[in-house]
């Protein structure tokens, strides 16, 4: 099947695109996302999973627009089959993911006690102490060397351990769970089955963390339990959604930037001239790499929206692409080019309004650390083999390489 077929329908109906979600490069942009972008910016689209369509928005107006009105409901796609790229959904039910207003205002507001300013400062400390070790265990093993099993996955899964306050012998664990629940691959009962095992562990973290005083995200969600601002089952829901996207999303996200810089040499340069670019070439980066494959969860319309001179009808589901957004020439001049002198640069690669990212900050901590360290740690590091024998994780939601081997 291709990756996007259209389904004809009535007249004056909006026509139906089949978005198989090809399995891409890490700095690929998906054609079918390219080309709705610039000639049907809100459109309906049926994915591999689930029944019937949705809509889906593309540019970056509106999808800022859809990400923060209050008619489009994430709590309302809980008990339905929506149309989706996964077999299973990521978060579990009552989880952060899933809720609206004034009920996730209250769940934020616990997790961000975990990233106020003195425990990122914290953490960023702690952030070089592992990039250094992990760099020592790179040179030990010598060229070639593959990345992503000695930097990009051990690096953000140590951290967001360190935040959580799961023990470094657990996070094996963890890192197991995240990769078979955050595949489309692994199947809905493997997956599934995943987050039940994860539950049950961040349900027994929380639980022995109470009254510890500790300032981990588990002592802070166990006395938001105790002060009865959270339900145990929010508690568990939260930490499960941190842990998967503080070390999976950023393992890959990070492991493409490396990707980026390695086959962008005349960028690579830049960097290594000027260090103090180093966090706008972050963001200029976040921006340009389309970190996942197709979109994330839907919201529901709880009533007749217009976005973008389309009507939305009350109860379609509504997709919005982060990614396009970021590629929006009315925003972004010269959208697909790399660009590390963008001076102006409101990209969404965390989202935008109530979801934004809770970890973004500490994601582009982690991110600028692991990019200034790496070349001046190897300042000779290229990659190990021709860039058309890298290897792409297939089936996967948060895309990046297999691995990464590189030689200096």
């Amino acid at each position: 099947m291709t990756a996007a077929t259209t389904t004809a329908t009535d007249a004056g109906t909006p026509q139906v695109h089949f978005w198989a979600v090809p399995d891409l490069t890490g700095l690929d942009f998906d054609p079918l996302l390219a080309k709705l972008l610039h000639e049907d910016p809100v459109t309906r689209v049926r994915l591999p999973h689930g029944e019937g369509h949705a809509w889906l928005v593309t540019r970056y107006e509106d999808v800022k627009f859809v990400s923060v009105d209050p008619r489009f409901s994430r709590q309302a796609v809980w008990g339905r089959s929506v149309t989706r790229v996964a077999p299973h959904f990521i978060p579990m039910e009552g989880a952060v993911g899933f809720a609206d207003p004034p009920d996730h205002t209250r769940m934020r507001r616990v997790v961000a006690r975990a990233f106020g300013a003195r425990a990122l400062r914290a953490l960023r400390d702690h952030a070089q102490e592992v990039m250094d070790r992990l760099l020592d265990r790179v040179d030990e093993h010598g060229a070639p060397a593959d990345l992503m099993a000695l930097v990009n996955r051990p690096f953000p899964l140590a951290m967001v351990s360190e935040l959580m306050g799961v023990p470094e012998g657990d996070q094996p664990l963890m890192a197991r769970w995240s990769d078979t629940i955050i595949s489309a691959a692994a199947g809905r009962e493997a997956s599934e089955q995943a987050k039940a095992d994860m539950g049950r562990y961040f349900t027994e973290l929380v639980g022995r963390n109470h009254g510890t005083g500790k300032e981990t995200l588990a002592a802070v969600l166990a006395d938001a339990v105790d002060d009865e601002t959270l339900t145990a089952h929010e508690a568990t829901g939260l930490a499960v959604l941190i842990q998967i996207g503080g070390a999976h999303a950023v393992r890959n996200n990070s492991a493409n930037m490396v990707y980026a810089l390695l086959t962008h040499p005349e960028h690579l340069a830049r960097l290594r001239a000027e260090p103090a670019l180093v966090p706008q070439a972050v963001e200029e980066l976040l921006r340009y790499i389309p970190h996942r494959n197709a979109v994330g969860l839907s919201r529901i319309a709880l009533e007749d929206v217009e976005v973008g001179g389309v009507t939305i009808p009350a109860g379609d589901p509504v997709y919005v692409s982060y990614l396009t957004a970021n590629r929006d020439p009315a925003v972004f001049p010269a959208p697909d080019r790399l660009d590390f002198d963008r001076g102006y640069n409101p990209h969404v690669a965390f989202g935008h309004g109530p979801h934004y990212c809770p970890g973004s900050a500490l994601a582009r901590i982690e991110s600028e650390i692991l990019v200034e360290s790496l070349w001046t740690r190897f300042p000779d590091l290229r990659l190990a083999v021709p860039e058309d024998q890298l290897r792409w994780q297939r089936g996967a939601l948060i895309r990046g390489p297999e691995t990464l081997p590189v030689t200096w």
